[in-house]
């Protein structure tokens, strides 16, 4: 197969049906939905990843199968124009290079997949993925950490379980999906820690005290209650709840997060749902906590992960040193 997807006859594979596996020609547009659902199976089943994760991965393959269909061109194995004619089309929607990344290694990730399960190699090339573009670190300073905190005050409900949110994302540096899924079995107050579950359903560890477990626990003795009451599922054990008693998502926090940023005076394109985590780990880094250390409580498997914050402290600092009239 030459890069253009064509077999050495010089037919092209959007054409091809589907023949036997002693001659295996590809996927059409009903058997790659089923090669993904299989594959988003495999990933919970199989990998532990977490079902949204999987779901992540499903919506990316999706967008690229549409593409196919409205194209006409098979979807399986995907041919290098294709590809890249794929990648044009989302510069030109004006997705996110972090997007299209994305979803150039769900692709590359199924292939894997789909050569397992056909037990040989199917000398599929793997798509590039997309080269990232340099962004400057979206983080908060602390004076604007204690604006957005300031801007959860007063004693309404939502004040008070607003704040215990931010406090706990930015005190025990959780993901956006870790503070939505933390239950009440999760908080021990007498030991003064917390267990988060991170990807893949991994468990860390990591303290809670200060701030962070004195807001939490004014939340609970005050507020979650109330909201309790007003839930059907009179057991529902999550610690953060909405207004009506339900659970809060993903959504909810990051509706929550631009809600409060504009009280405090912050520019919504400087906010994200992980801005209190960045914070967070930055900040640390800043007062002098080593790398090993920061790596266990953000819970990345890897310390190359956690070294990108060493370089938002740069150039923080750099910044510093740039603008500060007493640096």
């Amino acid at each position: 197969m030459n890069e253009e997807g064509l077999e050495p006859g010089g037919l092209d594979l959007g054409e091809l049906e589907p023949g036997g596996r002693d001659r295996w020609n590809g996927l059409n547009l009903r058997e790659a939905e089923e090669s993904v659902d299989r594959f988003c199976t495999f990933l919970v089943a199989e990998r532990g990843r977490s079902p949204l994760t999987a779901e992540g991965y499903a919506s990316d393959l999706r967008h690229w199968l549409r593409f196919c269909e409205s194209k006409g061109v098979l979807p399986f194995p995907p041919a290098f124009s294709a590809v890249s004619e794929f990648r044009r089309q989302m510069d030109e929607e004006g997705k996110q290079r972090s997007t299209q990344q994305r979803c150039i290694a769900a692709m590359r990730s199924w292939i894997h997949f789909a050569e397992l399960e056909e037990s040989r190699d199917l000398d599929v090339p793997l798509p590039d993925l997309p080269d990232r573009r340099k962004l400057e670190p979206r983080i908060l300073n602390e004076a604007e950490i204690n604006r957005l905190l300031d801007a959860c005050g007063g004693e309404k409900p939502l004040s008070v379980r607003d704040r215990a949110i931010f406090e706990v994302g930015y005190g025990c540096g959780l993901r956006v999906s870790e503070i939505c899924s933390l239950k009440m079995a999760d908080l021990d107050f007498y030991a003064k820690l917390l267990r988060a579950k991170g990807k893949g359903s991994k468990e860390r560890i990591v303290p809670f005290l200060g701030a962070a477990a004195g807001s939490v626990k004014k939340y609970l003795d005050s507020v979650r209650p109330r909201l309790r009451e007003k839930s059907h599922q009179k057991d529902e054990n999550r610690v953060f709840l909405s207004f009506s008693g339900r659970p809060l998502n993903r959504q909810d926090i990051w509706r929550i997060l631009r809600k409060r940023g504009r009280g405090a005076g912050i520019a919504q394109s400087r906010l994200h749902p992980h801005i209190l985590r960045h914070s967070f780990a930055t900040h640390l880094l800043a007062r002098g906590m080593d790398m090993r250390t920061l790596q266990e409580m953000l819970g990345h498997s890897s310390i190359i992960t956690t070294q990108v914050y060493a370089h938002f402290d740069r150039e923080m600092r750099d910044v510093y040193d740039q603008f500060h009239p007493r640096a």
